[in-house]
């Protein structure tokens, strides 16, 4: 296969030709045109479901259109890494010098581990050009005035379950979005409560060109996931009339997975993307949602402690990629030892046992990840993992508890106490009950639900 710089000299030009905006009494699909000149084409589509009665014309609407086109400068990334093109040319709509500064942001940041892990060396001015060679539409502009209420994602994992459970005194205004639902996803929002009226289905493709082209050896990895979490919420938030986004992104999303470097395997989960997507939003989209993250002001470690509460997702909550399509903890990869060691200070070792099938505390060929998690090697998994620092505060507090309970300890935590982290860091292993971090863009109602039920 072709080096990075050969596919870039092979295939100079990427382009995003359009999106199309069709609609029918149901459901409203956008799909978005994307081609490498040369080598391909891709037409991937999105489908939203109408809220009942909704007769509006989404295609005669300026500010659906900004969203729909956003939507799509935020999918192409997908596309454009398989050959990581040095020209992007945009026909769909226009940008301006800031807007196109933006997305260079979002794409170098948001690529960050895609680069390291394929061991390409790149800069933020060189590695894309973006040309605005489009215009917009000339359709009025109409902001939903008189939203009200929450959409919240749903992932499937314990972060999400636990902002459903803090927000469980507005249900009845409230709404679940799912892409692409699965057993998980469906699960928690009908364990919180919600109706199939009130869970927001949408489906999403990625186009076949693309994944024959990454069977073939072009260039892949990891994409901005929860960028496209944003721009596609805001389309649902935006057709179901509710006016907060509720994400459910902590404050260690912000750590580097590299130590000592900016590459993130969370970046648009970090609030610097929140922000940057808080404020593009208000000024270039103006859709009268508000974007945020109800956990951001917590650790990990604090949504690990409230989950051990929320004894109704414990058997029915899923947050590991390998088994995400069967629907299952696969109990050999570092999500799902993260995962077990977070909760290991506020649930008993059976119980953790019942929900990952495994005693990955027993697994020896569990350590090369939890070396990782506890930061004895430089990297830390490229999974959404919480920080080194309260991985090793979960750790030091199960030792205890078991101890003082004369358990005997399962072999990673006999092994914790050879690598000198133990006497290190014991003076710190209460820090994070306590944590709060100040950089999130909670409204004061919601702040106040938060403090009252986490602090």
């Amino acid at each position: 296969m072709p080096s990075y710089q050969e596919l870039r000299k092979s295939y100079p030009e990427f382009i995003y030709k359009n999106y199309k905006i069709e609609e029918n009494s149901e459901r409203v699909r956008l799909e978005f045109q994307f081609e490498i000149p040369g080598l391909s084409s891709f037409s991937p589509y999105w489908e939203f479901p109408r809220k009942k009665g909704d007769t509006a014309s989404y295609s005669q609407n300026g500010t659906f259109h900004k969203m729909a086109f956003s939507l799509g400068m935020v999918e192409l990334v997908s596309y454009w890494k398989l050959t990581c093109s040095p020209l992007v040319k945009v026909e769909a709509s226009r940008l301006d010098q800031e807007q196109i500064q933006w997305w260079k942001d979002l794409y170098f940041n948001g690529l960050g581990e895609f680069y390291y892990t394929n061991g390409i060396e790149e800069n933020i001015e060189d590695f894309m050009e973006i040309q605005s060679a489009g215009e917009e539409t000339d359709y009025p502009d109409m902001p939903k005035t008189d939203a009200k209420g929450c959409l919240i994602p749903v992932g499937g994992g314990k972060d999400s379950a636990v902002t459903l459970s803090l927000l469980k005194e507005s249900k009845p205004q409230n709404h679940c979005y799912i892409i692409n639902p699965r057993g998980a996803t469906l699960k928690t929002a009908e364990r919180a409560g919600y109706g199939e009226d009130q869970i927001v289905a949408v489906k999403r493709t990625l186009h076949k060109n693309m994944l024959e082209l990454n069977a073939r050896g072009f260039l892949n990895g990891h994409t901005p996931y929860s960028a496209i979490v944003a721009f596609s919420s805001t389309i649902a938030a935006y057709m179901n009339g509710l006016r907060y986004i509720v994400l459910s992104n902590e404050s260690s999303a912000n750590e580097s997975t590299v130590e000592g470097s900016t590459v993130n395997h969370q970046y648009s989960k970090s609030f610097r993307f929140e922000k940057a997507f808080h404020d593009y939003e208000k000024k270039y989209i103006q859709s009268n949602t508000y974007y945020f993250s109800m956990l951001r002001p917590l650790s990990e470690f604090q949504i690990a402690r409230y989950f051990s509460r929320c004894r109704q997702f414990h058997d029915i909550f899923r947050s590991c990629n390998v088994g995400s399509k069967e629907d299952i903890w696969c109990g050999h990869c570092p999500k799902c030892l993260f995962v077990c060691l977070i909760l290991s200070p506020f649930l008993e070792r059976e119980e953790i046992c019942t929900i990952f099938g495994c005693d990955m505390l027993n697994d020896g060929n569990m350590q090369k990840y939890f070396d990782q998690l506890i930061g004895l090697e430089k990297e830390k998994p490229f999974e959404c993992v919480g920080s080194r620092d309260e991985i090793n505060a979960a750790v030091l507090l199960t030792i205890e508890k078991l101890e003082k309970e004369k358990k005997e300890l399962p072999l990673l935590l006999k092994h914790y106490q050879e690598t000198g982290l133990y006497e290190k860091n014991y003076p710190y292993r209460n820090q994070f009950f306590t944590y709060y971090d100040e950089s999130h863009l909670l409204p004061e109602e919601f702040l106040d639900i938060l403090k009252k039920e986490c602090y």
